[in-house]
């Protein structure tokens, strides 16, 4: 059987394919392309390039192999972006995904592991939240995948169809074997943006917002590195395969970083003292995101073993290095 992954030629999707591979998987890759890049799908991967929501095309790639299982991973991230197209988003993220569960279900597909975000929690009431916290989004990208999780919801309900929505807290690093990293061009990531910056891609780092009520006044994040994210996709298909009940996960370490210690961080592990650029805040920025992470642990067998600020750092700065060399520059 094969597992079909949507998003595949981007950043997380990207290290699930990786992780399929090396565990002996078949892997089908659709992706657009908009913001993946065909030299990241790997040659042992049958590639679609195209719309995750086109409905011939998924259904072509339905009858063309024997998918088990889906990783849905294809979606448009930026807050700040879906606050001034939010139409956009919810096209996107919301429609489009209708579009891949009842294709899902219309040809027997019956495990569904959808990335979802901590977005959907808002403003959180508490300093960590667990999955049973209130779902408030402030954001229409929170919305946009929110509404994601109530169809797979409403679907498993009504048809043999089951899912594990991962809800990511701020995903950071890049694989440890250097073979994949972000690579998006504009990518909005603070760890990639203060590293690109430490290595004189920008001329200042831009912080957005200085009042809000947490120590230092900028914002704080979970930041989890992507092969603990990654693995704990792997133990959510193992869980559905083992024909287990649908779930909600948070995926984070349990303690934040503020963006003025992830900065502090680049600049010590770079040893490049940048400029930093104080802004107001953006739109749909909450002040504090923070993860319980217990269901994932305790249900999943999930084992995160790279909590390490300075570790995820100097795995951006190597990869962002191997990704100049691999567009033709040098550092």
């Amino acid at each position: 059987m094969s597992v079909l992954v949507t998003g595949g030629a981007g950043y997380i999707g990207g290290h699930m394919v990786l992780a399929l591979l090396d565990a002996g998987e078949t892997v089908i890759v659709v992706d657009d392309l908009s913001t993946g890049f065909a030299w990241a799908v790997p040659k042992e991967v049958t590639f679609y390039q195209g719309d995750f929501g086109d409905v011939a095309l998924l259904d072509r790639i339905f009858k063309a192999h024997p998918i088990d299982a889906i990783a849905h991973f294809a979606a448009r991230i930026v807050v700040p972006e879906s606050v001034s197209d939010p139409l956009g988003y919810y096209l996107n993220n919301t429609s489009k995904a209708r579009n891949l569960i009842a294709a899902a279900i219309e040809h027997g597909v019956s495990r569904f592991i959808f990335s979802s975000t901590a977005a959907v929690y808002g403003e959180p009431r508490v300093a960590a939240v667990a999955e049973t916290e209130a779902t408030m989004p402030v954001s229409p990208y929170g919305r946009s995948k929110l509404m994601v999780e109530w169809m797979l919801e409403d679907a498993s309900k009504a048809h043999d169809f089951a899912y594990v929505a991962l809800r990511y807290f701020n995903v950071a690093g890049a694989d440890p074997k250097g073979r994949h990293g972000q690579s998006a061009v504009n990518a909005t990531h603070l760890i990639k943006r203060a590293v690109q910056t430490a290595l004189g891609r920008y001329p200042q780092m831009e912080v957005f917002g200085t009042d809000y009520p947490t120590p230092d006044g900028t914002c704080i994040r979970d930041y989890i590195q992507i092969t603990d994210l990654i693995s704990a996709h792997m133990q959510a298909l193992a869980y559905l395969r083992d024909g287990q009940p649908s779930l909600v996960c948070n995926c984070g370490y349990g303690h934040g970083a503020s963006v003025l210690e992830v900065v502090a961080a680049v600049k010590k592990v770079t040893g490049v003292d940048f400029r930093v650029q104080l802004s107001p805040r953006r739109a749909g920025d909450p002040a504090r995101l923070i993860a319980i992470a217990d269901r994932a642990r305790e249900v999943l067998h999930w084992q995160p073993t790279h909590d390490n600020l300075e570790e995820i750092v100097r795995e951006a700065l190597n990869w962002e290095r191997r990704l100049h060399n691999l567009q033709g520059g040098s550092i």
